[in-house]
């Protein structure tokens, strides 16, 4: 007795903590997505790829680590850790497979702010070794550093609390014209503070609002002490740049390798510099040493953390904003998915850790995550690879920097902020699909020239937040009766075989980035719906929106006919007569669903658009111009599709 009841209380034992090893295996696996991606690395295939992908980055680490760091107002070699210690963190705890983390223009300003106003005396010349015990570095550099490991570690909370708060279903807040402005807005500071250098001009630190136009104004004031051998030197290495990047991105599918332009580029500047004693002919400025080695760690000081906030608050929004739509554009592109709190993890944890090695704030820059993408880089495989080469240089090659020309290094950031900086273009595609939102990139992007990132970027979300709201109460809803009375008449006219090939999905308020997520989520619910029998048509479930607040919270479209789809083609209407107004993220959402729905062989049609409508639809994408898809009616929508279907089935006839 007391045995079989050993045996029953094990076995309930063992059903009690079954699932609970599976919840934590699960948990783990969402919580550590490399565990995820990395049981199933195909090392045949994506090794070569990442190998090659994890050398040119590693170049664009070290050279943007070390302006970056500068940038920052600390020595060069903390960039160099600043490349290192974030990407191997993110490459663990990152969604994004094709995200490069590290040092980030904008973080560098950012902290820079900090640096300068914590400690301002002194100069930013390397100072003679053995006044510190830490890589032979002067008091004045561990200050300096200090203040922006603080600025790094607290903006690293603030991340990792947002996390725990479950922030990031606050994202849809931010929409693509108000990111696409940011960045570009950030983009434009990292070129002017790298007009000193480019130029050759000494010049004081300038921050605060409106210092982008006081920048400008010095250097105009001073025109007469540019350096021409800077300038010149300068303006050979962007030709050579742009024109070996371009020739490279034409013939990348005829060859195996791309020229590593950068690193050739920073050979030759160096050895040329070393050979010509540039630095004391023409007094053109360089790196200076770099130290060997990586310290040990040290906790960045605490006592200051209460001055940096600011910083801190903009090192962690505008970080996480950037590094977001990198993650999400990657994940679109390779068809894949991103959970947004658990960004706010990584980039916590890659800002936080690091802030204990000496490290600069970190984000994902889209320079170096455009190279992954040109180079053919599979997962972050080519991140640890580039941190690989990181630690050679580091350990070894970094003394042989010295000679490197400070607007050689300009040259190749500016350079490679050319993804950003051509994001200019989009302002036609916006002035096309909705005006509205070409008003709010500009103003966005004025915002954030004119005073800070974070500042534009929280300009441009209350803008955003505040027109469709103004909207919002002036869109007309659509009567459920008149519904009713539609769905009748197309079901009567239908013929029973066709209807069940046919979903009737009616959207019956605007499409905005407020619920165009929700949108899109729910029109794929109800494409991928399976069910064993139909529903009556007097038992489907409507979303009548009448309110805001029920057009917010109970969805977006009202399901017509829910069967699901056999296995030949099925077709899709979509009644657009609800659909009042839209923005750009409603119609890029429309596109994407159509083009989805495409490659699952579903065909899309749409009825009762607005003229604006199809004219921002056709613009943003690239449609079906071989058959139509826009109608006047949904009966006009079905005809169509009835009588492909007769035409089809008339081939059929026929070929038998």
């Amino acid at each position: 007795m007391t045995g079989a009841k050993r045996k029953k209380r094990s076995a309930l034992w063992g059903k009690m903590h079954t699932p609970h090893r599976e919840d934590i295996k699960q948990w783990c696996k969402r919580r550590l997505p490399i565990l995820e991606w990395a049981p199933q690395y195909n090392l045949k295939e994506n090794l070569l790829p990442d190998t090659v992908s994890g050398v040119m980055l590693a170049v664009q680490q070290v050279t943007q680590g070390l302006s970056f760091a500068m940038l920052s107002s600390v020595h060069p070699v903390f960039g160099l850790y600043g490349s290192l210690f974030p990407a191997i963190i993110y490459a663990v705890f990152g969604m994004g497979r094709h995200v490069a983390t590290g040092t980030f223009g904008l973080m560098s300003l950012i902290s820079a702010n900090a640096v300068e106003r914590l400690v301002p005396q002194g100069s930013r010349n390397l100072t003679a070794p053995g006044n510190s015990s830490v890589l032979g570095l002067s008091e004045f550099e561990l200050q300096r550093i200090g203040v922006a490991a603080a600025v790094s570690f607290l903006g690293g909370v603030i991340q990792l609390v947002m996390f725990v708060l479950q922030l990031g279903s606050a994202t849809f807040l931010l929409t693509e014209p108000v990111i696409s402005a940011m960045t570009t807005g950030a983009a434009t500071h990292v070129v002017t503070s790298q007009v000193k250098y480019l130029l050759g001009i000494k010049m004081p630190y300038i921050s605060g609002p409106l210092g982008f136009f006081y920048i400008y104004a010095y250097v105009f004031e001073n025109i007469k002490s540019v350096q021409l051998e800077a300038l010149l030197l300068s303006l050979l290495s962007i030709i050579v740049l742009v024109l070996v990047k371009e020739l490279n991105e034409q013939f990348k599918r005829k060859i195996k390798v791309v020229l590593p332009v950068d690193l050739v580029l920073i050979i030759a500047a160096s050895f040329a510099c070393y050979c010509t004693n540039m630095e004391n002919t023409y007094g053109l400025e360089v790196v200076g040493r770099i130290p060997n080695g990586i310290p040990a760690p040290r906790a960045p000081p605490m006592n200051i953390l209460s001055a940096v906030l600011t910083e801190a608050f903009g090192v962690a929004l505008v970080g996480y904003v950037a590094s977001l739509a990198l993650a999400q554009g990657s994940a679109k592109k390779f068809k894949y998915s991103v959970d947004d709190n658990q960004e706010f993890l990584a980039h916590g944890l890659s800002n936080v850790i690091p802030s204990f090695l000496f490290c600069i704030p970190s984000a994902a820059a889209m320079g170096r995550t455009a190279g992954l993408y040109s180079t053919g880089a599979k997962t972050q495989v080519a991140c640890l690879i580039s941190c690989i080469f990181v630690l050679i240089v580091i350990y070894a090659i970094g003394p042989l920097l010295y000679w490197l020309p400070m607007c050689v290094l300009a040259s190749i950031i500016v350079v490679g902020l050319k993804g950003m900086l051509i994001q200019f273009r989009d302002l036609k595609k916006y002035w096309n699909v909705d005006k509205i939102d070409w008003g709010i990139w500009i103003s966005t992007y004025i915002f954030t020239i004119c005073f800070a990132a974070n500042v534009g970027l929280l300009f441009g979300v209350v803008c955003t937040i505040a027109i469709v709201l103004g909207r919002f109460p002036r869109a007309k809803t659509l009567s459920i009766t008149d519904m009713k009375e539609m769905e009748l008449k197309v079901k009567t006219e239908m013929h029973d075989e066709t209807s069940q090939n046919i979903k009737i999905i009616s959207i019956n308020n605007p499409l905005v980035f407020l619920n165009a997520k929700k949108f899109s989520a729910d029109l794929m619910k109800i494409i991928l719906k399976e069910s064993d029998s139909s529903q009556p048509l007097d038992d489907i479930s409507k979303c009548e929106q009448n309110t805001l607040l029920s057009s917010l919270s109970n969805g977006n479209c009202s399901e017509e006919a829910s069967q699901p789809c056999p296995s030949e083609k099925c077709s899709l209407v979509l009644n657009c007569s609800g659909l009042t107004f839209f923005d750009y993220t409603g119609v890029s959402t429309l596109v994407e669903l159509y083009l989805d729905c495409k490659s699952r062989s579903v065909d899309v049609f749409l009825a009762n658009c607005t003229a604006s409508l199809i004219k921002a639809m056709t613009y943003y994408g690239n449609l079906d111009t071989e058959k139509p898809i826009f109608f006047d009616s949904v009966p006009a929508a079905i005809s169509i599709i009835q009588s492909n279907k007769n035409l089809s089935k008339a081939s059929d006839h026929s070929e038998v």
